[in-house]
């Protein structure tokens, strides 16, 4: 442990698996006290038990994003257990498929309820307790889609579009706050979910045989990737970072 992230508190929401839970865990392994969320509490607690039993500090808080009322305890949740707040994480989300004629109002309102409202609901609840500490850093893991087309996921590309928009404003916002907020462009990332995705739209076991081979830098990303990044923008080397998009997509969105 090199301590990067010691005597910071930590909120990542959607950390129960897969990029969130990698966030947690090295964030946990640089020194911060992280608050886990999600909805599985079985899935939390083990979270929570490997930071624990690597000698790191974190609490599981169940919550939905969809939720007005649950993103708004996640924070209040790191006050009540560590003190404060110093890096909210804004990982939840969700990416089901629908073309454009097939998204319905029902669809369109749960995408933007849980990958936009609840990074806005979750950074309104973390500001006052990041201006009580002196400043603090807000991720929100993005996506290409803003820049690139996706034909079943058209939803999905105007909520991170949205969420890219927020970021920069609140960049310019919470400046004088000493309050940071950055995005993270994510890479293709084979996550549990994405292997649920995938089987969901009738691919067999193997379909990611061959894949890497047409992406720019020839492999897909990594969760290890993403949590990396996350580390530096929460951390002191990036006092004065903000407004940015980190692209750790391995050039598979190169945006100008």
């Amino acid at each position: 442990m090199s301590g990067k992230l010691e005597h910071k508190i930590a909120v990542v929401t959607g950390s129960t698996s897969g990029i969130g839970a990698a966030i947690a865990r090295a964030f946990a392994k640089e020194g911060a006290q992280v608050v886990i969320t999600g909805r599985r509490e079985d899935r939390g607690e083990a979270v929570v038990g490997e930071i624990v039993g690597a000698g790191g500090q974190a609490v599981f808080e169940q919550a939905d994003m969809a939720v007005a009322e649950d993103c708004r305890r996640v924070c209040e949740r790191a006050q009540e257990a560590f003190g404060g707040l110093d890096i909210l994480v804004n990982n939840a989300g969700i990416f089901p498929r629908a073309k454009f004629e097939e998204t319905t109002p029902e669809f369109w309102d749960t995408m933007f309820a849980v990958n936009t409202r609840s990074a806005f609901l979750c950074s309104q609840a973390a500001v006052p307790l990041m201006r009580a500490r002196g400043g603090g850093s807000i991720i929100n893991m993005g996506s290409t889609l803003p820049w690139s087309l996706g034909d079943n996921l058209f939803a999905y590309g105007c909520s991170k579009g949205a969420m890219y928009t927020m970021t920069r404003q609140l960049a310019g916002i919470l400046r004088k706050d000493k309050i940071r907020a950055n995005w993270v462009t994510i890479g293709w990332v084979l996550t549990e979910k994405e292997f649920e995705v995938q089987a969901g739209e009738g691919r067999e076991d193997g379909w990611e045989v061959g894949q890497a081979d047409q992406l720019p830098m020839g492999e897909f990303n990594t969760e290890a990737d993403m949590a990396e990044a996350c580390v530096y923008l929460a951390s002191d080397a990036a006092a004065r970072v903000t407004g940015t998009d980190l692209n750790v997509s391995a050039g598979l969105n190169i945006h100008i």
